[in-house]
């Protein structure tokens, strides 16, 4: 039987391709979006689907976001205000939509018993730089005055509140943290780093690398991470745990950025910025960040499948694609 979901944030990279997935399975889908990083033309395809519907409007919204969960039978909860330049720019809208947002989302949960699954993140490990992150490694953040940690203090949050509400009030509730996700419909607005880099390099204007360019990362494609995300709202024993969502591969800023700049056939040369001109002064940032996937593997058989070769070869076509037109 099709089931009807609602997805926060579903204008937006990711809420786009999961409502595609599941639309393409026969489910029925709401996208609940107030387009603030989200664009309407993520759903093009959804939007000519029969079983779509889109709703503009805010997760602070509490009737709207009580009506649409009452009409519906699970919820995934991606809507959040993201990317570091938000966050360092707007920590207060941004700490609001996060934690006030979440929760308005998680009481409508509640309230219908919905299944409810929340989206968080990588964040979540601050400064943690340890090998293959685990769902139970230590949160390491900064000083509460630095911004850079708004986010993950906020997501932190949400969290809890999943957790408590599936210990005290039994609501079936799913908690993935998300690693660094790349692919078609990603902005590179809000610091994305893939977008940024590939669209400086079709301009051959300098790839400005934040930092001293040898903090890694790991890249997963937007398909492999939606892959888990049906996996675990599929599977009846996620309810109740947390799990990360994210690919292997790591490689340096600066490595990332020589070579985007062999792919696209670029002549950009590379330039260090540091990051109390790129943010704030006071700017602190994570050297290593890596997925410990062992956990979702072991409950799913999920996997990540996509190369960055592959991501990154795709990604340069689309935007070629955008830049000419």
């Amino acid at each position: 039987m099709p089931t009807s979901y609602l997805i926060t944030g579903g204008a937006g990279f990711i809420g786009s391709h999961l409502t595609d997935a599941l639309l393409a399975r026969g489910d029925h889908v709401v996208a609940l979006d107030n387009l603030s990083t989200g664009r309407l033309s993520n759903l093009d395809t959804a939007g000519r689907h029969p079983n779509f519907r889109f709703v503009q409007g805010s997760v602070l919204d509490e009737l709207m976001v009580d009506e649409l969960a009452h009409q519906c039978e699970v919820i995934v909860h991606l809507a959040a205000a993201v990317g570091v330049n938000l966050i360092v720019e707007q920590p207060l809208r941004s700490l609001t939509t996060n934690i006030r947002g979440s929760e308005i989302v998680i009481e409508a949960a509640h309230r219908y018993r919905r299944k409810i699954l929340v989206a968080s993140t990588s964040e979540i490990y601050g400064k943690n730089s340890s090998d293959a992150l685990a769902e139970t490694a230590d949160r390491i953040l900064g000083s509460p005055t630095v911004a850079r940690w708004a986010y993950s203090i906020a997501k932190s949050v949400d969290e809890v509140l999943a957790y408590a509400y599936h210990k005290e009030r039994g609501l079936p509730t799913i908690v993935v943290r998300l690693f660094n996700t790349v692919g078609p419909r990603q902005s590179p607005a809000y610091g994305m780093v893939i977008p940024r880099f590939i669209q400086q390099a079709i301009a051959n204007a300098p790839i400005t690398v934040f930092g001293d360019g040898t903090q890694t990362r790991c890249f997963g494609h937007v398909t492999d991470i939606v892959d888990g995300l049906l996996r675990l709202l599929d599977h009846p024993d996620a309810i109740g745990d947390v799990f990360n969502i994210g690919a292997q591969g790591e490689i340096s800023m600066t490595d990332l950025a020589h070579k985007v700049i062999a792919k696209v056939g670029a002549t950009s040369a590379v330039e260090l910025i540091p990051y109390d001109m790129a943010y704030e002064a006071g700017f602190e940032d994570m050297t290593r960040r890596v997925p410990n996937t062992t956990k979702v593997e072991a409950l799913t058989g999920w996997k990540a499948t996509r190369s960055l070769d592959n991501i990154l070869d795709e990604t340069i076509a689309e935007m070629r694609v955008t830049t000419r037109s």
